[in-house]
């Protein structure tokens, strides 16, 4: 059962300003504690920080690439083990199997997916950890 003390952490890394607002409000809702992200070095140095318990990741983003942060996190050994869940706008099959291969649990296209879907995708990747 998960530690209802303790509010688990998702790491919301994402440049576009209104998504990272209504996408942060949606998880505090639902419980989370949400650690915001605006750039690709943003999001690395909090992982590396906070060992969020789950990372939501753009591709698109400042200074450093979806991609680049994702391969980052699997080369570091603190955060290696951290789940990531890519939520991009970028749908074409060559990203999706990019982001896989670099150890995404999971690929969502922006635009196909409502907030409700991707807080169920969350809570069922977090589930699947205990």
């Amino acid at each position: 059962m998960a530690d209802t003390t303790t509010p688990q952490k998702i790491l919301l890394a994402e440049d576009d300003k209104f998504l990272s607002t209504a996408m942060g409000e949606k998880l505090t809702r639902e419980g989370f504690t949400v650690l915001r992200a605006s750039n690709g070095l943003e999001a690395v140095a909090l992982a590396k920080a906070e060992h969020p318990d789950l990372v939501l990741l753009d591709i698109i983003m400042p200074q450093k690439t979806g991609f680049e942060v994702l391969s980052e996190l699997r080369l570091d050994p603190t955060t290696r083990d951290i789940p990531v869940i890519v939520l991009s706008n970028l749908g074409q099959e060559v990203d999706i199997k990019k982001a896989r291969d670099l150890g995404a649990i999971d690929y969502l296209v922006k635009s196909d997916v409502e907030m409700r879907v991707v807080v169920a995708k969350i809570k069922e990747a977090l589930a699947k950890l205990k």
